[in-house]
């Protein structure tokens, strides 16, 4: 495992393109960035993909790569898990980034290809896409300093296709996933046995029950304030093999969570809003209700109403990102990591960070 120490990370006044003006003027500072790593003039490989999960407690950021080549041409490919040691500017008050340390790492046996990530107990659960092998792939948490856990492996005895990205209820602990095909039509994954769906774990019974399909993709995914919405992105537009039919879906579907018969349903699917550039990959919520999507042009943001309010611009657009303390935000954009600064108010729904 080779650690590499970046310092001396500049910040810069960051251009949000707003789609409609805001009706008042804002007392906020204007956002700022940094770019946190950079591998574009040692190698083309796209360390900084999806997860993006961040540890407050430990102020470490874990992100899993894009499809890496193998060494011989008749291996498969990998995927690698980056662990990235944050330190905070000292000589100021500010949310700064005074340094980092950053480690790649093999994911332990258990999460085949990882994927999609988010916070659970004092770990991650990852999303695990598995491998050629049959009863590989699902969801497995990784606690802190001990071996990964399975949580969810099958359903009804059937291999999962590929999970990609993954939610957990702070209300009743249920953990809610989606489960796209690209595994397969990027060659690493077996014939799929099951449709592209959304699927709910409860915790207590151990029951998985599919609650949404219906989808060409289904892949990002998030819940809205008070976990009454929930917000399901569909990448179908990008079939995974390499081709694009741009007349698929690049649309973001909304939901209301309700309690039917003593079990939570999504009810009211609707169109909450398409991309404008590119596809919906990763998605957040913020307390305020409004929604962000990793796109084709980077960061962009619509209001509750679903109206595009603004554009944060990421040249290569962003597949996933997530909330860090007071504010930030952390962007993947494959080859770059870029960390922006927002308003301090500014928080992830879930973490409230």
């Amino acid at each position: 495992m080779t650690t590499i120490t970046t310092t001396d990370i500049p910040v810069i006044a960051t251009q949000v393109q707003y789609t409609t003006t805001p009706s008042e003027p804002s007392s906020d500072p204007p956002p700022t960035h940094s770019l946190l790593l950079s591998t574009t003039n040692q190698t083309n490989n796209p360390f900084f993909h999806e997860a993006c999960v961040y540890l407050p407690a430990l102020n470490e950021l874990y992100i899993t790569s894009n499809l890496l080549s193998a060494n011989t041409s008749s291996a498969y490919p990998t995927i690698l898990i980056s662990r990235i040691k944050l330190t905070r500017s000292s000589e100021t008050s500010s949310n700064d980034i005074a340094s980092l340390q950053w480690a790649k790492l093999r994911p332990p046996p258990g999460i085949d290809m990882p994927n999609g990530g988010v916070n659970y107990k004092d770990g991650i659960l990852f999303c695990a896409q598995g491998s050629p092998s049959p009863k590989t792939g699902g969801l497995y948490y990784m606690p802190l300093h001990s071996p990964p856990q399975p949580i969810v492996t099958n359903f009804y005895g059937r291999d999962f296709n590929s999970v990609n990205d993954v939610v957990v209820s702070a209300v009743d602990g249920g953990i809610w996933f989606t489960d796209p095909v690209y595994g397969y039509k990027q060659g690493f994954r077996r014939r799929p046995e099951l449709p592209g769906q959304v699927y709910r774990y409860d915790v207590g019974s151990g029951e998985v029950r599919v609650v949404a399909e219906g989808f060409d993709r289904c892949n990002g995914i998030c819940f809205g304030v008070g976990e009454t919405r929930l917000y399901v992105t569909d990448t179908g537009l990008i079939h995974g093999d390499g081709t694009k039919d741009f007349t698929r879906p690049a649309t973001i579907y909304v939901f209301d969570v309700e309690t039917k018969d003593g079990a939570p349903f999504l009810v009211n699917r609707r169109t909450f809003a398409f991309a404008a550039s590119g596809v919906p990959d990763g998605i957040k919520c913020d307390v305020y209700g409004n929604v962000y999507a990793g796109c084709g042009d980077g960061v962009e943001v619509w209001n509750p109403a679903g109206s595009l309010i603004g554009r944060m611009i990421v040249p290569g657009g962003v597949a996933n990102f997530c909330f860090g303390k007071e504010g930030e935000l952390f962007l993947c954009n494959e080859q770059k990591l870029w960390r922006v600064q927002l308003a301090e108010t500014t928080k992830g729904a879930l973490l409230g960070i």
